[in-house]
This record gives C-alpha cells, structure tokens and sequence, in this order.
C-alpha cells in the first residue's frame, strides 16, 4: 500500500507485483514431543509392529518409554506354508507365537510387555484368564467379520466391562501419558481389533487417559509420520513373526499369499475424552491441549491433506 501522500510507483504492462513476504511459520509441534510414555494396545503378536512398528522404533529413539499390550496369544492364526506350518491349530502355535512376540518387540526396543487378563492388566480381586483368539472371515478383499465358530473364551465375544476393567487396571499401573490403538474399524474389521479400540478408548476415558487412534491415510484433524528411516527395524521385527508373515523385498506375504507393502507411514488422531491434557504423571508434568489437537499446531512429523504415498 502506499504510503498516505505518496503516489505508488506506475507498474509496467506485464510486470507483477511484488510478493509479500510470508508470514513467520506458527510454531509447531509433534504429539510425540508432548510425551515421555505410551502404552500401545494390540490384538494379536504380529499386530504390534505390523501396525506400528514403525510408529514404535521413533516413540524409541525419542526416548519415550513405550509399553505394550497384546490381547491374545494369536491362537488361531494361519502359518505360512513351511517347516512351522504343523504347528497351525496345536498348543505348540501359543508358544511359538509368545516367543516371535518376545523377539519382535525387543527388535523394536518396546520397554515392556503384558498380556491382557494377567496382572496387573487384570482387575483386581479377579483370577487371572486368558482372552483367545477370536478368528475372523473375509467378508470380501480387504475386510474382515467374526468367525462363524466363537469359541466361549474368544476376546470378542468376552463381557465388555471385564475386557475395559483389565485394560483401565493396566493404564492405572502403568500411568502412560499416552494410550495408541486402532481405530473404530479395527483397521480392517477383524472382530478382536474392533474389541480393542472400543475398550482401549473406554478405558481412558473412565481413568482420563489419553486415547490416540491409529490413521491408515492422512487426515485433517491427525498427525501424519512418515518413517522411512525406520524401515530395517520394521523389517527385522517382521522377520521374528516367522509363523504368520515373510518379508519379500519391501512387502509382506501372508500366510494366504496376500502381498502388503512394509508400513512406515503411520497417522495419529487424538479423540475427545474426559481428558483434555497429555501428560506425563511420573515428571508431573502437565501439556494442556485440546483433546482433538489443532491440526495446525502439529507439524514436525504431520503433514495435512496430503495424499498418501505408497
């Protein structure tokens, strides 16, 4: 504008304006840098670093403590056709599969680990149990629905208050200043990830804790990571889950043949709760944000609206 007085400079034919200098950037910040302590809340073993694997090998070289839940053991999973596939549907899969978990997560660098239904994420006063393998069946390519066969002890058909109080005596022990699971659609409909995400999210909200939902794709009101650096950590934990999974290249083989590029990009979405702080109670530290996170105050990781890269 020119100044009051002043006739402004004739512009050119052609010539453009000059631009204005942009403005200084907000001040940005991750979700990561608001916490020093995660509990991360799977299904199965396999689900944690397939998931977020990538997601977790960050959380670890940003010196946040990282917790893990796993629901079941994987009973029923299917094995990959090879010299452990005698062991599908037998005692000895449990086993095999609590040891690929063991070496996965210490692959990953996750702290430590519990098993959903054994102290202390258990209720207390309650007798230890074990939630199982619910199965599940292909509705069609991509998703998931229950197995026509529950059996009595299956997590997904478990009570609910029961499966929340184990989850929320956990959270209580622990005090995470942050709670990661799946999404209202357990990712891709298998009954036990659904099971999870509706109480992981119970939970948090009865303790006020925190509850951050994983993002397959990037959203406006999430943080987006892309993750590439971690890449051989994924890949070597992958290579522990010898019962479920190959590594072929930059992809995954299931154990039907199916193909699934390594995840390295992974989205975070806070949902409101009864909780509007992220907080670390061991520092006493108290992070004051809006349970949905303003999205333009995230930045150093996230990335809004942008197409996900494959």
């Amino acid at each position: 504008m020119a100044q009051v007085g002043r006739r402004s400079a004739p512009r050119l034919p052609g010539s453009r304006r000059p631009r204005r200098r942009p403005a200084a950037p907000r001040n940005r910040v991750s979700l990561l840098d608001l916490v020093t302590s995660v509990l991360v809340v799977h299904a199965h073993p396999d689900d944690e670093t397939i998931s977020t694997g990538a997601l977790i090998a960050e959380s670890v070289v940003r010196d946040i403590r990282v917790s893990l839940l796993t629901a079941t053991r994987g009973e029923r999973g299917e094995v990959v056709p090879g010299p452990l596939s005698d062991l599908e549907g037998t005692a000895a899969l449990t086993t095999e599969r609590e040891r690929e978990l063991q070496r996965a997560t210490a692959a990953l660098g996750v702290s430590e680990r519990f098993w959903l239904g054994e102290p202390p994420a258990r209720e207390a006063g309650l007798a230890p149990r074990r939630y199982r393998d619910s199965g599940m069946t292909w509705i069609r390519p991509g998703l998931a629905g229950p197995a026509a066969d529950d059996e009595d002890d299956a997590l997904a058909i478990a009570p609910l208050d029961e499966v929340v109080a184990d989850v929320a005596a956990l959270i209580l022990a622990l005090r995470p200043a942050l709670v990661i699971s799946y999404d209202s659609g357990g990712g891709y409909g298998h009954p036990d990830h659904v099971r999870m995400h509706v109480a992981a999210l119970a939970a948090c909200r009865a303790v006020g804790t925190p509850f951050a939902e994983i993002l397959h794709e990037p959203a406006d009101d999430g943080e987006w990571f892309d993750l590439d650096r971690h890449l051989t950590t994924v890949t070597t934990a992958l290579r522990c889950h010898a019962s479920q999974l190959t590594v072929d290249g930059s992809d995954i083989v299931h154990s039907g043949g199916q193909r699934d590029p390594i995840k390295t990009g992974i989205g975070l979405r806070v949902l409101p709760g009864q909780s509007a702080s992220l907080r670390d109670p061991s520092q006493g530290l108290t992070d004051v944000v809006d349970s949905h996170l303003d999205p333009d105050s995230l930045g150093r990781h996230g990335t809004r609206g942008r197409q996900k890269g494959v």
